[in-house]
């Protein structure tokens, strides 16, 4: 039977293959996925692969037209089931499988599916993805063969793996809220098994989100958390996205903290263990965060947004450490390096039942230092990266002291700001981040100056946050 299939080009993206459920992804493109993966497999010299689904009412008919593509491509197909994506990598390694794909929208509204992959445990990402595409639509395939399917809990022996690393000297009280994200399930397990009191908030499945959207960086998500650990009193909270490879962290008092704050909690930890480690942090991250790696001995690097590429980073330097501003922490430290929100969650919880202080203390320790949210400009995507290469040219004629590791990343007497085209979207992401209200004013006109030169009109209405 010949076999060519043509995908809608929006949903083809640089970490992922995603897109609307029933307009731009239905179950032939999942079938394609499953034919094309499964014959790159197969020419990389592999057998196996293993399947996951998160807990999206769209996901179990992905999953099984996913699988039927796989097996024609004579694939040894393990479903390990519904769970969160670090159980699918964490199957991927222990299995050991030779790729693992992913049925998931993760942060994504419910009408939203998509598929994250893994070839030989690394991410399959950006080219990978395109020339999946052109295969697809060129029909170039392996000839069709009969592989095999067989079903696996491997959820048991993921949350033995998990406990193995919690070092905690003293109990805590810790509120999760689970978001009706794919994890329900293994948390429930996973927190009936952990010292301390517990309550869990939305741990039931349900790929309708019926209480909030499950992304832990929209401070809006994180309300119910908020209130529950101020009511209980308890030392944390801890939030996951809808696949659980993003955490979100509230401290005792009801304040959020941003990823670049919880990971610095995390590398004083690492660092004892590793001296002189290389801590990766994306470029959206404070410079707090690279200050406060240095004090502790470590080495911080800043790196390109996009977990498929701190991953890839992590693999060159064997970084013990990695995480983004969005949430995604990585350990190589006793753990396979990618990134797995269940598992930080472990390993920040230890660090806080080993501390003298509680959370909130070491949130207002840090230097204060106040910034932007996530700005985001519309802009078409043929001309996103032209803005981005205007803006770093007309800089370094200035003579700014500019880093163009992932767009452009300005350093001045204020503070910083930072401007990079998004890999997903047609839109500009900008930051800034100063010690004093006046500065960061003079960060936000800076880079104003540099949009409107490019063509743009930037509205920066938005609010700035205290971090």
């Amino acid at each position: 039977m010949s076999f060519s299939h043509k995908f809608p080009a929006s949903s083809l993206r640089e970490y992922d293959i995603r897109g609307i459920v029933g307009e731009t992804l239905n179950e032939a493109d999942a079938f394609a996925i499953g034919r094309v993966f499964g014959s790159i497999v197969a020419e990389a010299g592999g057998k196996k692969v293993v399947a996951g689904r998160d807990g999206r009412l769209s996901s179990p008919s992905l999953a099984k037209a996913l699988i039927e593509g796989l097996i024609a491509s004579g694939m040894e197909v393990v479903d390990v089931g519904q769970g969160p994506t670090p159980m699918l990598y964490y199957a991927s390694f222990t299995e050991p499988a030779d790729g693992a794909v992913m049925v998931t929208g993760s942060h994504n509204p419910a009408n939203y599916n998509g598929f994250k992959m893994m070839l030989k445990n690394k991410p399959f990402f950006g080219a990978q993805i395109q020339d999946l595409g052109a295969r697809a639509a060129k029909g170039q395939v392996i000839p069709e063969a009969k592989g095999s399917v067989s079903g696996k809990d491997i959820s048991d022996a993921y949350i033995t793996r998990l406990l193995k690393d919690w070092d905690g000297t003293r109990e805590l009280k810790i509120v999760w809220d689970n978001g009706n994200g794919a994890a329900g399930d293994v948390l429930r397990k996973l927190a009936a098994k952990l010292p301390g009191k517990h309550k869990l908030l939305f741990a039931e499945v349900d790929g309708a989100f019926p209480n909030h959207h499950p992304d832990p960086t929209v401070p809006k998500n994180l309300e119910a958390l908020v209130e529950a650990v101020k009511k209980e009193g308890a030392d944390v909270g801890v939030a996951f996205d809808g696949d659980a490879d993003r955490i979100g962290l509230v401290d005792n008092e009801g304040h959020i903290l941003f990823g670049d704050q919880f990971l610095v909690l995390m590398a004083r930890d690492v660092l004892k263990a590793h001296p002189g480690g290389t801590i990766i942090a994306d470029v959206k991250a404070s410079q707090v965060l690279f200050d406060e790696v240095a004090k502790a001995g470590g080495k911080p690097l800043m790196w390109k947004t996009g977990h498929s590429l701190i991953k890839s980073k992590m693999a060159e330097t064997k970084a013990p450490l990695a995480g983004e501003m969005s949430g995604h922490i990585f350990y190589n430290d006793k753990w396979y390096g990618f990134d797995d929100a269940l598992y930080a969650a472990v390993r920040v919880l230890g660090v806080i039942a080993r501390m003298n202080e509680t959370v909130g203390e070491f949130r207002a320790s840090l230097p204060q230092v106040l910034n932007t949210p996530e700005l985001r400009f519309d802009c078409p995507d043929e001309r996103k990266f032209a803005v981005v290469a205007e803006v770093a040219e007309r800089l370094k004629e200035s003579g700014a002291k500019v880093s163009d590791t992932d767009g452009v990343r300005v350093n001045t007497e204020d503070g910083w700001w930072l401007l990079r085209a998004s890999n997903t979207q047609a839109v500009l992401v900008a930051r800034a981040e100063a010690s004093s209200g006046a500065g960061l004013m003079r960060l936000k006109s800076a880079l104003a100056a540099q949009l409107s030169a490019s063509g743009l009109a930037p509205d920066f209405s938005a609010p700035s946050a205290g971090h």
